[in-house]
């Protein structure tokens, strides 16, 4: 069995275009359906805040209101981070926590008869039930995305996951991943045709996410971090899969031959004690690894750096490496998932392989001893992240892809200023 969905591949979205329409309006009643605005209900399993919230969060945003109405609809867990999204987007809660029922189409279809959304957008397996739903509430356009890697999908998805899997994709009209690497995976895994599947990468905001000398200097201060230490850190969710055990290892190999070395890990989770103890623990590290927490501006730490080091095991598509490299940092990262799409090894940083600690080592110290090659590196990481990753790339992606699908869904016509070429 192989894909027949609706193929709208990024190269035919660069190409296309759009007009915003003139005195376009809300659910105006007799002006028809042509004048409204396109209603996207974008299908989460929950609102953690993870990078597929994160990039759905930028894309609610970024979107242009008068263009666009946004709801989120989180499916399971108890939401606690409404007010982190954008103002004017609704959240939905359907009430499925605790049901332990994994398949929830007869109450995602009553969601979506009561929000007549044009255009539906589920994310990974959590929301993999929607594409389902949609077609049953008749909704014009279903799309489901693809995100991300869990450590247990590294040898591959039980029957009933493809299986489901492929029946949403055939339900979908549209089906997308972030990158090529994931493309390959889910295509192979749900039986389908990689060709039928977008790649629509995240985006990075360079204007919140650039070097900024002062926010470094401040940081440093604040953390107790000398001025003139050369820091390596990471930042992101501590849990097994992250494997920032290994960057500890290579920064305490290291340490006898860089005095001024610091380690700086934004971030928690279950992981972290474990990582404080092995760290207090550590002649080498004690006194000279920063835990700060969960930060909300990741950009400041950032700044703090010297060099971003990104040793996950699995990875879709970071958006901490995308962050790391806008901010004009080199980058060393596990040769893995989309890490080599986004980084271009010897140009802007270096891949190794994952837990090969030798080789994590030697780039580390290539890297700290060569303040060039440093700023080379870190240059050329920006350079390449605002050119081919930048938040306007992917706002347009998406803007064309929702739009032209609706088009060819008959849910909206060029008289509403959604224009192709």
């Amino acid at each position: 069995m192989t894909g027949s969905s609706t193929s709208v591949r990024e190269g035919s979205l660069a190409g296309s275009t759009y007009v915003p329409p003139p005195a376009m309006s809300g659910d105006a009643g007799d002006r028809g359906s042509l004048r409204r605005r396109l209603r996207i209900l974008h299908v989460l399993d929950r609102l953690d805040l993870g990078g597929t919230e994160k990039a759905v969060m930028k894309l609610v945003r970024g979107l242009e209101p008068e263009l666009f109405e946004n709801y989120i609809c989180a499916l399971r867990g108890t939401p606690t981070t409404d007010n982190a999204w954008a103002s004017g987007v609704t959240v939905l809660h359907p009430g499925l926590e605790g049901t332990g029922f994994r398949f929830n189409v007869p109450r995602l279809v009553r969601v979506m008869k009561e929000v007549r959304p044009t255009v539906v957008h589920s994310r990974n397996w959590g929301g993999i039930e929607a594409t389902v739903a949609a077609r049953l509430a008749g909704v014009p356009v279903a799309i489901h995305s693809e995100h991300g890697y869990e450590l247990e999908m590294s040898s591959g998805l039980p029957f009933h996951r493809r299986l489901l899997r492929h029946i949403a994709y055939r339900s979908s009209c549209a089906v997308a991943t972030v990158t090529y690497d994931l493309r390959r995976y889910h295509a192979a895994q749900a039986w389908w045709n990689p060709e039928a599947i977008n790649v629509l990468y995240n985006g990075v905001d360079g204007e919140e996410f650039r070097p900024q000398p002062a926010a470094r200097d401040a940081v440093r201060r604040r953390l107790g971090i000398p001025a003139d230490a050369l820091v390596i850190g990471s930042v992101g969710r501590m849990v097994p899969l992250k494997d920032f055990a290994t960057l500890l290892k290579a920064a305490e190999a290291l340490a006898p031959e860089v005095p001024l070395l610091y380690v700086l890990l934004v971030g928690s989770g279950p992981e972290l004690s474990r990582l404080q103890s092995y760290a207090g623990n550590s002649a080498q590290l004690a006194g000279r690894t920063v835990f700060p927490g969960t930060i909300d501006h990741v950009a400041d730490m950032l700044n703090a750096m010297d060099i971003f080091v990104l040793p996950t095991l699995m990875e879709g598509m970071s958006n901490t490496l995308l962050e790391a490299m806008a901010i004009g940092l080199p980058v060393v990262a596990t040769r893995v998932g989309g890490n080599p799409e986004i980084l271009a090894d010897g140009e802007c940083g270096f891949l190794f392989t994952p837990r090969n600690l030798p080789e994590l080592v030697g780039q580390l110290k290539m890297l700290l001893q060569d303040a060039q090659r440093r700023s080379r590196f870190g240059r050329a990481a920006r350079e390449r992240a605002l050119r081919h990753f930048s938040l306007e790339r992917m706002l347009k992606c998406y803007r064309d892809l929702y739009i032209n699908l609706a088009i060819r869904r008959g849910a909206a016509t060029a008289s509403t200023g959604y224009v192709r070429n």
